[in-house]
């Protein structure tokens, strides 16, 4: 199979912030008196609610050195036990937190540690590795909650503050602002997962894993996530509004569904489709200069058994016109898994029916 060929640079773009110093009074600071401060007052908002997540699995062999910085360095007691921590927050009074299906991954204990010093145990009621999101339950009531946001109202240039517990210092919180939405699982990285990611540059490290990144309002827009390595100055975190439909399914039935079809895409502008024409080696020429071309498709995928190809220009799905590579994935959400999916697409100089069946999306292995 040939290796996917990356897009990235398509998506990219360059945000200009312009400042204005205004004359404060001398007694003044730029944010105003204390009480005033946006940040105080989010994190008041939701800092109550954050949890510190903390696992223990008992190993049969060496500590992996590979897990340790997912989980703030632990180190290995004697008996082979492997300790860690990360970070969750509280989304209903009876219990229910949400933190990252990596924080609590293979672990044989779990317990939770509150603002006001309490301990309890904790039970995982289910996890997902493809989006890395998991659920687990306290038995008690009437705890703080945090505020959940609406992640596809998110913005370039917005605030952004991430709390939680980097490296084991406890109610940490640092500021930036969102420099990215959508990224691309695949652009940074983590293949494995199924993630839009918010991008920030507001400093996230391991132990931070789990916690909430807020909006200015205190809301929760993102579940912060340190698994990706190698980052300078950039930060990653999971839309709420996914976290929120994948912990529906979590807490209902202790798994989630993706459905898939297996293809790569790209929409179309007079731009990429220039490029597409002009690379050398390619098998692909496009006459469009609308829609979404197919770039690859998988092996033994739902799309390769319907008959997709390479070089299709997807037009319509269930006799709606599609702009956008997500409206495609909507589709496909949507269909659900042994659903049906009815693409037109243009081949060449004809169009070309086709009707696909989503599956569920196999596991792959982390790199």
């Amino acid at each position: 199979m040939h290796k996917p060929f990356q897009w990235g640079w398509l998506s990219s773009a360059i945000v200009w912030i312009g400042l204005l110093w205004l004359s404060f009074p001398a007694q003044a600071a730029p944010f105003g008196n204390l009480d005033d401060n946006f940040v105080m007052n989010a994190v008041d908002r939701a800092e109550n609610a954050v949890v510190q997540v903390n696992v223990s699995r008992t190993l049969g062999g060496e500590v992996p050195t590979a897990l340790r910085p997912f989980l703030g360095n632990p180190q290995a007691a004697p008996g082979r036990v492997l300790r860690g921590l990360g970070s969750g927050f509280v989304i209903n009074k009876v219990g229910q937190i949400l933190t990252n299906a990596h924080v609590v991954d293979s672990a044989d204990t779990v317990t939770v540690t509150f603002q006001d010093g309490r301990v309890l145990e904790g039970k995982v009621l289910g996890k997902d590795p493809v989006t890395d999101v998991a659920v687990i339950k306290v038995e008690t009531d009437n705890l703080p909650t945090v505020t959940l946001g609406d992640s596809d109202q998110v913005r370039q240039g917005q605030w952004a503050i991430a709390i939680g517990n980097p490296l084991g210092l406890q109610e940490t919180v640092t500021v930036g602002v969102i420099s990215g939405t959508e990224r691309s699982s695949v652009d940074i990285g983590v293949p494995d997962k199924r993630v839009g990611f918010l991008q920030t540059d507001a400093a996230i490290n391991p132990g931070n894993s789990g916690g909430p990144l807020l909006n200015a309002q205190g809301e929760v827009i993102g579940i912060n996530t340190a698994i990706i390595q190698g980052t300078q100055g950039l930060g990653f975190a999971i839309p709420i509004n996914t976290a929120k439909t994948i912990a529906e399914q979590l807490i209902a039935t202790g798994a989630a569904t993706h459905p898939y079809i297996g293809v790569q895409l790209v929409a179309l502008d007079p731009n990429v489709k220039n490029y597409v024409n002009q690379l050398p080696n390619s098998r692909l020429k496009v006459e469009q200069d609308q829609g979404i071309l197919v770039v690859q498709v998988g092996q033994g995928t739902p799309a390769a058994k319907a008959g997709l190809r390479a070089g299709d220009v997807i037009e319509m799905i269930n006799d709606q016109p599609v702009q956008q590579v997500k409206m495609i994935q909507q589709q496909v959400d949507e269909a659900g898994i042994h659903g049906r999916l009815n693409v037109q697409v243009r081949r060449k100089d004809r169009s070309v029916a086709i009707a696909i069946s989503p599956e569920q999306m196999p596991t792959m292995e982390p790199r």
